[in-house]
Protein backbone atom coordinates (compact mmCIF):
# COMPACT_ATOMS: atom_id res chain seq x y z
CA UNK A 1 0.00 0.00 0.00
CA UNK A 2 2.41 2.45 -0.91
CA UNK A 3 -0.16 5.13 -2.19
CA UNK A 4 -1.43 5.37 1.08
CA UNK A 5 2.23 5.75 2.85
CA UNK A 6 3.16 8.16 0.27
CA UNK A 7 -0.37 10.26 1.15
CA UNK A 8 0.19 10.36 5.22
CA UNK A 9 4.07 11.44 4.23
CA UNK A 10 2.69 13.94 1.95
CA UNK A 11 -0.29 15.22 4.66
CA UNK A 12 2.15 15.36 7.08
CA UNK A 13 4.32 17.89 5.01
CA UNK A 14 1.10 19.62 3.80
CA UNK A 15 -0.24 20.23 7.72
CA UNK A 16 3.22 21.32 8.69
CA UNK A 17 3.24 23.98 6.28
CA UNK A 18 -0.52 25.11 6.98
CA UNK A 19 1.04 25.36 10.65
CA UNK A 20 -1.76 22.30 11.43
CA UNK A 21 -1.46 19.82 13.73
CA UNK A 22 -1.92 15.72 11.79
CA UNK A 23 -3.62 15.02 14.75
CA UNK A 24 -6.69 17.27 14.60
CA UNK A 25 -7.75 16.58 10.56
CA UNK A 26 -9.51 12.96 10.45
CA UNK A 27 -8.34 12.17 7.19
CA UNK A 28 -11.54 9.46 5.48
CA UNK A 29 -10.20 7.24 3.02
CA UNK A 30 -12.74 7.30 0.36
CA UNK A 31 -13.28 3.75 -0.53
CA UNK A 32 -16.22 3.83 -3.25
CA UNK A 33 -15.92 1.33 -6.30
CA UNK A 34 -12.78 -0.18 -4.45
CA UNK A 35 -12.99 -3.73 -3.16
CA UNK A 36 -12.87 -5.32 0.21
CA UNK A 37 -9.31 -6.56 -0.44
CA UNK A 38 -8.39 -2.81 -1.07
CA UNK A 39 -9.98 -0.99 1.87
CA UNK A 40 -8.62 -4.67 4.00
CA UNK A 41 -5.38 -3.55 3.49
CA UNK A 42 -5.70 -0.30 4.47
CA UNK A 43 -7.06 -0.72 7.49
CA UNK A 44 -3.86 -3.08 8.01
CA UNK A 45 -1.91 0.10 7.97
CA UNK A 46 -3.29 1.13 11.18
CA UNK A 47 -6.39 3.48 9.29
CA UNK A 48 -10.34 3.72 10.55
CA UNK A 49 -11.77 6.36 8.90
CA UNK A 50 -13.42 5.75 5.45
CA UNK A 51 -16.11 7.14 3.50
CA UNK A 52 -19.00 5.55 0.60
CA UNK A 53 -21.44 7.30 -0.97
CA UNK A 54 -23.37 4.41 -2.16
CA UNK A 55 -25.84 2.81 0.53
CA UNK A 56 -25.98 -0.31 -1.72
CA UNK A 57 -22.20 -0.59 -2.09
CA UNK A 58 -21.87 0.12 2.16
CA UNK A 59 -24.76 -2.41 2.54
CA UNK A 60 -22.77 -5.04 0.02
CA UNK A 61 -19.31 -4.45 1.80
CA UNK A 62 -19.07 -2.94 5.10
CA UNK A 63 -20.76 -5.88 7.13
CA UNK A 64 -18.00 -8.07 6.92
CA UNK A 65 -15.42 -5.10 7.29
CA UNK A 66 -16.57 -4.03 10.54
CA UNK A 67 -16.84 -7.31 11.78
CA UNK A 68 -13.48 -8.33 11.38
CA UNK A 69 -11.97 -5.10 12.43
CA UNK A 70 -12.75 -3.01 15.15
CA UNK A 71 -13.29 0.81 15.22
CA UNK A 72 -13.96 1.44 12.04
CA UNK A 73 -15.37 4.27 11.70
CA UNK A 74 -17.52 4.86 8.39
CA UNK A 75 -18.76 8.20 6.92
CA UNK A 76 -21.95 8.63 4.26
CA UNK A 77 -20.80 11.38 1.76
CA UNK A 78 -23.10 11.11 -0.66
CA UNK A 79 -26.68 12.43 -1.72
CA UNK A 80 -28.93 11.15 1.04
CA UNK A 81 -32.37 9.56 -0.32
CA UNK A 82 -35.50 9.69 2.43
CA UNK A 83 -36.01 5.87 1.67
CA UNK A 84 -32.51 5.04 2.63
CA UNK A 85 -32.29 7.09 5.88
CA UNK A 86 -32.78 4.13 8.11
CA UNK A 87 -29.94 1.82 6.31
CA UNK A 88 -27.42 4.90 6.28
CA UNK A 89 -27.93 5.48 10.07
CA UNK A 90 -27.32 1.96 10.87
CA UNK A 91 -24.23 1.77 9.12
CA UNK A 92 -22.86 4.96 9.23
CA UNK A 93 -21.51 6.84 12.04
CA UNK A 94 -20.78 9.88 10.88
CA UNK A 95 -22.92 11.59 7.98
CA UNK A 96 -22.13 14.42 5.92
CA UNK A 97 -24.35 15.15 3.93
CA UNK A 98 -27.39 16.11 5.57
CA UNK A 99 -29.37 18.99 2.99
CA UNK A 100 -33.36 18.65 3.71
CA UNK A 101 -35.48 18.79 6.38
CA UNK A 102 -37.56 15.99 5.50
CA UNK A 103 -33.93 14.23 6.12
CA UNK A 104 -33.21 15.68 9.11
CA UNK A 105 -36.70 14.65 10.73
CA UNK A 106 -35.84 11.30 9.54
CA UNK A 107 -32.37 10.90 11.05
CA UNK A 108 -34.40 12.59 14.45
CA UNK A 109 -37.17 9.84 14.93
CA UNK A 110 -35.15 6.89 13.76
CA UNK A 111 -32.45 8.24 16.63
CA UNK A 112 -34.84 8.28 19.16
CA UNK A 113 -36.81 5.58 18.41
CA UNK A 114 -33.18 3.22 18.25
CA UNK A 115 -31.71 5.28 21.18
CA UNK A 116 -28.56 4.94 18.95
CA UNK A 117 -25.99 8.43 18.25
CA UNK A 118 -24.48 9.43 14.78
CA UNK A 119 -22.60 12.41 14.58
CA UNK A 120 -24.00 15.03 11.30
CA UNK A 121 -22.37 17.51 9.12
CA UNK A 122 -24.75 19.71 7.09
CA UNK A 123 -23.42 19.99 3.68
CA UNK A 124 -23.53 23.57 1.60
CA UNK A 125 -24.16 24.42 -1.55
CA UNK A 126 -21.42 27.37 -1.32
CA UNK A 127 -21.41 27.42 -5.31
CA UNK A 128 -25.16 27.67 -5.92
CA UNK A 129 -25.01 25.02 -8.12
CA UNK A 130 -28.59 23.75 -9.42
CA UNK A 131 -26.87 20.18 -9.99
CA UNK A 132 -25.61 19.61 -6.50
CA UNK A 133 -26.89 18.50 -3.21
CA UNK A 134 -26.52 20.83 -0.18
CA UNK A 135 -28.09 23.41 1.77
CA UNK A 136 -28.25 27.29 -1.07
CA UNK A 137 -26.47 30.38 0.50
CA UNK A 138 -28.83 32.04 1.12
CA UNK A 139 -30.88 29.87 3.25
CA UNK A 140 -28.29 28.47 5.16
CA UNK A 141 -28.20 30.11 8.43
CA UNK A 142 -32.16 29.17 8.78
CA UNK A 143 -31.83 25.81 8.15
CA UNK A 144 -28.77 25.29 10.20
CA UNK A 145 -30.66 27.56 13.10
CA UNK A 146 -33.77 25.04 12.78
CA UNK A 147 -31.71 21.97 12.93
CA UNK A 148 -29.62 23.36 15.77
CA UNK A 149 -33.18 24.60 18.24
CA UNK A 150 -35.68 22.55 17.04
CA UNK A 151 -33.37 18.67 16.71
CA UNK A 152 -31.86 16.91 19.03
CA UNK A 153 -29.40 15.68 16.21
CA UNK A 154 -25.31 15.73 17.23
CA UNK A 155 -24.63 18.07 14.49
CA UNK A 156 -21.15 18.82 14.44
CA UNK A 157 -20.09 20.62 11.94
CA UNK A 158 -20.48 21.94 7.57
CA UNK A 159 -19.45 20.45 4.82
CA UNK A 160 -18.60 21.46 0.98
CA UNK A 161 -17.70 20.84 -2.81
CA UNK A 162 -16.77 23.43 -3.78
CA UNK A 163 -17.70 24.07 -8.05
CA UNK A 164 -14.92 22.45 -10.71
CA UNK A 165 -13.50 25.47 -12.04
CA UNK A 166 -13.67 27.86 -9.24
CA UNK A 167 -10.32 28.31 -6.53
CA UNK A 168 -11.76 26.33 -3.81
CA UNK A 169 -10.38 29.37 -1.26
CA UNK A 170 -13.28 31.31 -1.32
CA UNK A 171 -16.02 28.42 -0.39
CA UNK A 172 -13.98 26.62 2.27
CA UNK A 173 -13.48 30.13 3.41
CA UNK A 174 -17.02 31.08 3.12
CA UNK A 175 -17.77 27.56 4.70
CA UNK A 176 -15.80 28.38 7.80
CA UNK A 177 -17.46 31.73 8.64
CA UNK A 178 -20.64 30.02 8.92
CA UNK A 179 -19.74 27.96 11.18
CA UNK A 180 -18.28 30.05 13.40
CA UNK A 181 -21.46 31.96 13.44
CA UNK A 182 -23.08 29.07 14.55
CA UNK A 183 -20.01 27.53 16.75
CA UNK A 184 -19.23 24.34 14.83
CA UNK A 185 -16.27 23.18 15.40
CA UNK A 186 -15.76 20.55 12.43
CA UNK A 187 -15.53 20.91 8.65
CA UNK A 188 -15.39 18.73 5.47
CA UNK A 189 -13.98 19.95 2.93
CA UNK A 190 -10.88 19.20 0.68
CA UNK A 191 -10.35 16.28 -1.62
CA UNK A 192 -7.89 14.33 -3.48
CA UNK A 193 -7.33 17.90 -5.95
CA UNK A 194 -7.46 20.64 -3.00
CA UNK A 195 -7.23 19.14 0.42
CA UNK A 196 -3.48 21.40 0.71
CA UNK A 197 -5.82 23.96 0.35
CA UNK A 198 -8.67 23.38 2.70
CA UNK A 199 -6.48 22.38 5.13
CA UNK A 200 -5.40 26.18 5.23
CA UNK A 201 -8.84 27.12 5.32
CA UNK A 202 -8.68 24.94 9.00
CA UNK A 203 -10.40 21.83 7.42
CA UNK A 204 -10.95 18.94 10.66
CA UNK A 205 -12.09 16.37 7.92
CA UNK A 206 -10.70 15.82 4.56
CA UNK A 207 -11.78 13.09 2.00
CA UNK A 208 -9.61 11.60 0.08
CA UNK A 209 -9.74 9.01 -2.51
CA UNK A 210 -7.58 8.40 -5.94
CA UNK A 211 -4.33 9.95 -3.89
CA UNK A 212 -5.02 6.62 -1.42
CA UNK A 213 -6.50 4.34 -3.80
CA UNK A 214 -5.36 4.93 -7.20
CA UNK A 215 -7.56 5.48 -9.82
CA UNK A 216 -11.75 4.27 -9.86
CA UNK A 217 -12.48 1.95 -13.38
Amino acid sequence: MNNYKNFINNLEKTAQLANRNIEEVDLIAVSKKKPSSDIQNVIDEGHISFGENQIQEIERKWPDLKNLNANIQLHFIGNIQSRKVESIHENCEVIHSVDRMKVVKLFNEIEKLNNVRRKYFIQINTGNEPQKSGVMLAEADAFISECLENYTLNIIGLMCIPPLNEDPKKHFLTLGVIAKNFNLSSLSMGMSNDFDVALECGATHIRIGTKIFGERN
